[in-house]
């Protein structure tokens, strides 16, 4: 590895997760990284199973932060944030399995491009190792960001080290002074887009991410979310990511993507009304609807902090 091994903090934010942190902490403890230059932190979220007397049983020497209250996912990461000593904070789902050089190999993409404030990593699926779920989002016109190969079969045609829109907080590692530039998280998401929200707010500050395809992992697909608490989530926090970051100019010359796909969303889900799922997600845009004169008053100070061109930014949208 080129340049020196900087100090990293590695965070696996847990909620009720006892039945997956064996597999995630000892996939962590054996990363070909030196092992003197990288900590394992679990945050606990309240959790009401025994997550945390196992971990401090089988895994000494994983530091755990136990939270009286539930605090989200958003806060956990931010906490976490706080507290540790790394250099590059390394965000790890419990229920992601990396491989041994994945925390070596983000590291080594931060070194090689050194105009990133973040490295993201190349997700498979833990059941289907060959298929794809995730190698970097990207963010459209419409305003709906996309899991670059979802579903795909991986035959390599991600593997070059390429920019993308953001990372997904299941397994990417950010520099610490984007972090505290951007004040990390934002907290009203509480789960779910949070790391698309901070991936526009890096766009429009200058910083870069950077995929990393030697950065392996696998991942148990909704093993800690999805179902009804996904959709209220993500129907609220798209259209406050879309309302705090997109460009005024942008958002006027692409009003009809942004409407019409929140009108496709809401259409099919008015479609699937008989599903949980489904009136989840339309509470959560209506969530989303109402809370939009606090979400606007947030973006006067975003949108003020924008350091790069209009054209920065819309190249970085897809059609």
């Amino acid at each position: 590895m080129a340049g020196r091994w900087p100090f990293c903090s590695v965070i696996v934010p847990n909620y009720n997760g006892r039945t997956l942190l064996g597999e995630c902490f000892d996939a962590l403890q054996a990363q070909t990284y030196p092992v003197d230059r990288y900590e394992i932190v679990m945050v606990d979220d309240a959790s009401n199973d025994d997550s945390v007397s196992f971990v401090t049983t089988h895994y000494p020497t994983v530091r755990v932060i136990s939270l009286a209250t539930n605090q989200g996912f958003d806060n956990v990461c931010n906490l976490a944030a706080q507290t540790v000593r790394g250099e590059l904070l390394v965000l790890l789902n419990n229920d992601a399995v990396p491989e041994p050089d994945w925390l070596a190999a983000l590291v080594e993409a931060l070194q090689a491009h050194p105009q990133a404030g973040a490295a993201t990593s190349k997700m498979l699926l833990y059941d289907q190792r060959d298929r794809l779920h995730n190698a970097g989002d990207m963010m459209g016109q419409d305003g709906i960001p996309r899991n670059r190969g979802v579903w795909e079969v991986d035959h390599g045609q991600y593997d070059n080290a390429i920019w993308v829109f953001s990372g997904c907080g299941g397994a990417v590692a950010y520099r610490r002074a984007l972090w505290e530039d951007l004040g990390g998280f934002e907290t009203s998401f509480s789960m779910y887009l949070e790391d698309v929200d901070l991936g526009w707010r890096m766009q429009l500050c200058g910083w870069k991410t950077v995929f990393a395809p030697g950065a392996r992992v696998f991942h148990h697909l909704s093993a800690t979310g999805g179902g009804v608490t996904a959709s209220y989530y993500t129907g609220r926090n798209t259209l406050w990511t879309i309302a705090r970051n997109m460009p005024g100019p942008i958002l006027r010359r692409h009003w009809r993507q942004v409407f019409g796909a929140q009108f496709r969303i809401a259409g099919e889900a008015l479609h699937a009304w008989r599903g949980e799922a489904a009136r989840a997600r339309l509470r959560g845009m209506l969530a989303g609807l109402i809370g939009l004169p606090r979400v606007l008053h947030q973006r006067k100070t975003i949108q003020a902090g924008r350091t790069v061109s209009l054209d920065v930014i819309e190249r970085q949208l897809l059609p």
